[in-house]
């Protein structure tokens, strides 16, 4: 059985203000056909589908798309688990559909992957049971027992172990859960059988990226390698998105990573997924296959200033990139200058000047009183920032001042007519002639 191991495709991701579905429409046309000439029988997928619990309708339609062709009208099994940004019964919406035709798609620990059955020639679920099943693929002399555990946030796994308050017991009982969950559900591996697991959590040791921007990394919600089978062929995982090896693991246990860098930590390393050869009773061959699609993440550091950027523009460097300028300066950089950069080169997404000049003039407050809001917001953003503050920035800016401005006036008209006295026209007055109102007030 030849098995593929991908995750965290975060459909629908941003690059700062950069819509990438472009790019993951690539990356999905890539491993089609990769699939088609690595002869895969399954496809597992760990997680994190979508970015968001709300995926835009372009997000969906790729994903559904991808699982569509994946599975090639029932010749080739695909697993999918939701991972912390999935919304468990989003991704599973479709399930009456996708069974019918060998895509299982689960949202939950403990989902049982033989509540809809699959009516498919090829492919088969021979038993199954809450967190695990069997799979039996036509053309493959073995089966596959699948252990299969969805994100297991501690209310999915309703233990509530944030109850203890050392994060290091909290750490110790997640951990204990999640194995004592593993080492059941193992029990249905057998020797006769290509045995795997596949799941969406963070194990101890794994190498962290800021694109994860996860609920939880680390901490209470980390799980010991140690608790992890000993007697599978594969360990697929998700939540990392840094491919590599889990260290101390008894069985081979992998993040495929995600497939396109989300974020400019992620620079320098590459793409990939796994292709797992698997024979019943026997050790896995794993390949590593590099992915090609998106485009790279890179940083520029102009040290020599602005000119020896403009110069990497006009020679047309990292021309088909995703960039981040850092330019050191002694000056600001004006609005011209930016948009130039950018013209040069769209590719460049941020820009960041690091002024060198140890003394920039502070304005006293005797220097400040005098001046408008909005100056004032645009000298502190060039103090701070190193730039000229955008036009559209200064727009938001300014529309958020003016419409507190006006709540406050609201708010001081509504008080007034609350609890300062009417005029004098309007008093009522009694038959000895107090004034009511007066009378209340005092």
């Amino acid at each position: 059985m030849k098995i593929l191991h991908t995750s965290d495709w975060h459909l629908g991701k941003f690059l700062e203000h950069i819509n990438r579905i472009n790019e993951q429409k690539e990356f999905i046309d890539e491993l089609c056909n990769i699939v088609e000439q690595e002869n895969i029988d399954l496809v597992l997928i760990a997680g994190d589908i979508f970015d968001t619990y709300n995926p835009s309708s372009a997000a969906e339609e790729l994903f559904y798309e991808a699982v569509d062709r994946l599975n090639d009208k029932g010749k080739r099994g695909v697993v999918v688990i939701a991972g912390n940004h999935d919304s468990p019964e989003r991704l599973c919406a479709a399930s009456p559909l996708a069974y019918k035709n060998g895509i299982v798609l689960l949202g939950y620990p403990g989902s049982d992957a033989g509540t809809y059955g699959i009516k498919n020639n090829n492919i088969q679920i021979v038993d199954s049971g809450q967190g695990w099943l069997e799979l039996n693929i036509e053309g493959c002399k073995d089966h596959a027992v699948i252990i299969t555990l969805p994100y297991p946030s501690e209310s999915r796994l309703e233990q509530m172990v944030s109850s203890e308050i050392d994060e290091e017991k909290q750490q110790q009982a997640y951990s204990d859960k999640i194995g004592t969950i593993l080492a059941n559900l193992s029990q249905k591996f057998r020797k006769d059988t290509v045995n795997l697991v596949i799941s969406h959590i963070f194990i101890k040791g794994g190498e962290t990226s800021e694109s994860e921007r996860t609920l939880q990394v680390g901490g209470a919600m980390t799980v010991d390698p140690a608790v992890l089978p000993g007697n599978a062929h594969y360990i697929a995982l998700g939540h990392l998105h840094r491919p590599q090896q889990v260290k101390y693991a008894p069985s081979p246990t992998y993040y495929s990573g995600s497939p396109l860098a989300y974020s400019f930590s992620e620079t320098g390393y590459s793409k990939v997924v796994y292709v797992i050869d698997a024979v019943a009773d026997s050790e896995a061959n794993i390949k590593k296959i590099y992915l090609n699609s998106g485009k790279p993440l890179v940083r520029w550091v102009a040290k020599n200033g602005i000119q020896q950027a403009f110069q990497w523009c006009e020679e047309g460097r990292d021309a088909n990139a995703w960039i981040d300028l850092e330019i050191y300066t002694d000056r600001i950089l004006t609005m011209e200058e930016q948009k130039q950069l950018r013209q040069l080169n769209p590719g460049i997404i941020n820009i960041r000047p690091k002024l060198t000049a140890e003394d920039r003039e502070i304005e006293g407050y005797e220097n400040r009183e005098t001046k408008s809001i909005d100056v004032l917001f645009q000298e502190y953003y060039k103090y701070r920032v190193g730039m000229e503050v955008s036009e559209e920035l200064m727009n938001t800016f300014l529309s958020v001042i003016y419409e507190e401005e006006s709540e406050e006036t609201e708010l001081m008209a509504d008080m007034d007519e609350q609890f300062l006295p009417p005029p004098a026209s309007k008093r009522q007055t009694n038959p000895q002639g107090d004034d009511k109102d007066e009378a209340k007030i005092s």
